[in-house]
């Protein structure tokens, strides 16, 4: 049961501090457990490795000023706590499915008029294990 409540406390870290710059090592150790033992525990517990997590919080905040526009793609990486542009427009086209540029571009006229508390709803990312494929129910 301590280790749930780590777990937690790792967890909602990720969700205060995600701009920071985290690493799995460091959430271990102020977790008091080893990088291994953490990931394996946080992905039986949320479904995704820390360091997933800590990505999908990112790409979502990154969301969230994209939509706004008046930043350019660059300067919302670097604000979301992400070093490389590169990894950054990848991981944000694994999960949203377009280019953090294209998103920019088609979010802006998508959400035009819609609460902030709506839009992020709507436009919540959908990783690959979430989505239903064709046919299923």
């Amino acid at each position: 049961m301590s280790d749930l409540a780590r777990l937690r406390r790792v967890r909602d870290r990720i969700d205060r501090e995600y701009a920071q710059p985290l690493d799995v090592e460091a959430l271990a150790r102020d977790a008091h457990m080893s990088a291994g033992h953490l990931s394996r525990q946080f992905r039986l517990a949320y479904g995704e490795s820390p360091y997933g997590y800590l990505m999908t919080r990112r790409i979502e905040r990154a969301m969230a000023l994209l939509r706004r526009g008046d930043l350019s793609v660059t300067e919302v990486c670097f604000a979301v706590g992400c070093s490389s542009l590169g990894t950054f427009s990848t991981r944000f086209t694994e999960l949203v499915g377009m280019p953090p540029s294209a998103y920019r571009n088609e979010a802006a006229r998508a959400t035009a008029g819609m609460p902030s508390c709506v839009a992020k709803q709507v436009t919540r990312p959908i990783r690959n294990r979430e989505a239903r494929s064709p046919g299923r129910t």
